[in-house]
């Protein structure tokens, strides 16, 4: 099964912002114990911030005390959506938007959203400061790196246009960006689209000043979920209480990584000792409070924003079939 758009669209945007991170190719991090149940969590690409509460919650011995043994994998070409549908993997990471295309039509694969990882979007447009694009319109006869995708560029028309700009004098480039600060210094393109919790605290290690505006400050139905934990439908229903005792150990992980981002972020590097420790430090810091902001639980899907942006989509034409209502996510795994 080929990647769709979306799905490559989110791949894109991760490898862009991703590449100074190595990976290894399988990560088993428990040595085996008798009675333990296995578990395999397949990652969306190579260790990052994002991932530090799994990390916690493994070296903290959280998923052993679940009774759990929990390997780390890197995911396959095709992505962790294909590897949890498939049933060789019982959790993995996505995102909101790339399961979108996954969950409707003949080829729909069997997964559900059981978490989110990061309660807000922390996406949006980083550019050198001083040139005029603060805000969307500022975009205007500048170079964006663009992966031509249709949700991509309709996100942008969107804040664009509701900042009284005209998107199509936004120069599209297709991007070829592996180094955002590199990209920008050199002044290869003007704009590019990051996650800012890796490649915008990256611009700040670096002393690059820059303007930077997020989707979700300024439409709130792009306050969607990225990235958000899966798991395979079946799995969920034959073994659901291997899910909650998974997602309960988690959850301490991330709460802990809240608490003590230093030390989290020392955890990740042990486990990813290829990473620059300043940017995962100072990433850590940033995303510290943004694992379970405005909510009482960690992982808590509000089914309004998640209805919300798939509804965009629907009238947008840009799913086809239309995503039903509280498609393709669940909180009932979560502690209570």
């Amino acid at each position: 099964m080929k990647k769709t758009g979306l799905m490559i669209f989110m791949a894109a945007i991760l490898a862009a912002s991703l590449t100074a991170c190595g990976g290894k190719g399988k990560q088993a991090v428990n040595e085996e114990t008798p009675n333990l149940k296995k578990v395999t969590f397949v990652l969306d690409w190579t260790p990052n911030t994002n991932h530090t509460g799994l990390y916690v919650a493994q070296e903290k011995g959280y998923f052993k005390d679940a009774g759990l043994e929990v390997e780390i994998v890197q995911p396959p070409e095709d992505g962790a959506e294909v590897l949890v549908a498939s049933g060789k993997a019982q959790f993995g990471m996505s995102f909101q938007d790339s399961m979108a295309p996954a969950l409707v039509g003949e080829n729909a694969l069997p997964i559900t959203a059981v978490a989110a990882v990061i309660q807000h979007n922390t996406s949006g447009i980083i550019s050198r400061k001083g040139e005029g694009m603060e805000s969307p319109k500022g975009m205007e006869g500048k170079k964006y790196a663009t992966w031509d995708l249709p949700v991509e560029k309709a996100m942008i028309k969107d804040v664009a246009e509701a900042d009284g700009g005209d998107f199509s004098k936004v120069q599209l480039v297709p991007s070829t960006v592996t180094d955002e600060v590199s990209a920008l210094k050199s002044k290869t393109v003007d704009a590019i689209w990051i996650f800012y919790a890796w490649a915008g605290v990256k611009m700040e290690v670096e002393g690059l000043d820059t303007n930077y505006f997020e989707f979700a400050d300024l439409n709130p139905v792009f306050d969607y979920y990225t990235p958000v934990v899966i798991a395979g439908n079946e799995f969920l229903k034959e073994e659901p209480e291997t899910a909650r005792a998974f997602l309960n150990a988690l959850s301490k992980g991330y709460e802990d990584a809240q608490k003590d981002p230093e030390e989290a972020a020392g955890i990740l590097l042990k486990a990813a000792p290829e990473l620059d420790e300043k940017l995962v430090m100072e990433s850590q810091k940033y995303l510290a409070d943004r694992y379970q902001a405005d909510v009482d639980v960690w992982g808590y899907i509000d089914p309004v924003r998640w209805n919300r942006f798939y509804n965009w989509l629907n009238e947008n034409g840009l799913s086809d079939p239309q995503l039903p209502e509280n498609t393709g996510f669940t909180n009932d795994y979560l502690p209570q």
